[in-house]
């Protein structure tokens, strides 16, 4: 029986899709954390290199044009996930991907691709910057969210959103529920239960793994809240939504 794998994060997950690009780490986690952020005048600083002369781009195809439509597919499917785990629905974020991977899959020349890439980022960063501002007002919530995403493989109570906000737990508690609608623990779940739909649909980890490592008190646990929530047990979610992005990346890669 082969040894199991180390326990993952979904951080690591994130950082696993980065295999498929050869230029630096660090800028690219920026890069996608920036438009994850909303920051837009951020983003539009980090576009002023155009999409086609950017360095570091393997080459999964000997036709320049057709390896840059591959990788603008590439970038556009790393967005929707960073913008999912961010808080964007699976279906504006995947919409939004097929939209644009159609519009590059029609360009002609590099320079429209490019247009189609900056495009691309602005209108993912527009949206992420107008989910943040639909309902989040204090900088406790506001924050309190912020290190919900950061600690989706931990255990996440509302005592220790408190003390990261410096509030009393009842007060938070009701001023979470006023700006979002969700009690801590209900928006916590949600937020689980969203990253590990993305995982099962985009990656080979076991159902056992992908439990451990967002610390679910046990795959059975794990499996009967997905079902109640979409009505299939992991299994099934993950027959049924295999991330097309994901198959075409590992197909270019074979």
């Amino acid at each position: 029986m082969p040894a199991p794998r180390k326990k993952i994060s979904y951080q690591e997950f994130l950082h696993r899709e980065y295999e498929f690009f050869h230029a630096p780490l660090a800028p690219e986690m920026d890069f996608y954390g920036t438009i994850r952020s909303g920051n837009l005048r951020k983003v539009r600083a980090l576009l002023s290199e155009p999409f086609h002369k950017k360095t570091g781009l393997g080459v999964l195809s000997d036709n320049p044009l057709q390896n840059l439509k591959y990788h603008m597919t590439i970038t556009t499917a790393l967005v929707a996930r960073f913008c999912i785990s961010g808080g964007l629905s699976q279906s504006e974020a995947y919409s939004l991907s097929d939209y644009y991977i159609r519009l590059a899959d029609e360009a002609s020349t590099p320079e429209e691709i490019s247009e189609i890439h900056n495009e691309m980022c602005l209108h993912y960063a527009k949206q992420m910057l107008a989910l943040q501002r639909s309902a989040i007002t204090s900088k406790a919530v506001t924050a309190a969210i912020n290190y919900i995403y950061e600690h989706l493989h931990t255990r996440i109570t509302l005592e220790t959103l408190a003390t990261e906000t410096n509030l009393s737990a009842p007060y938070f508690s009701r001023l979470f529920k006023k700006e979002t609608g969700y009690a801590v623990s209900e928006y916590i779940l949600n937020k689980k239960l969203e990253t590990a739909k993305s995982m099962l649909a985009s990656s080979d980890y076991s159902i056992a793994e992908i439990s451990a490592s967002l610390a679910f008190p046990s795959q059975s646990y794990f499996t009967n809240v997905l079902k109640k929530d979409c009505g299939m047990t992991p299994k099934e979610y993950r027959i049924k939504n295999r991330n097309r992005d994901y198959n075409l990346q590992r197909a270019l890669l074979s």
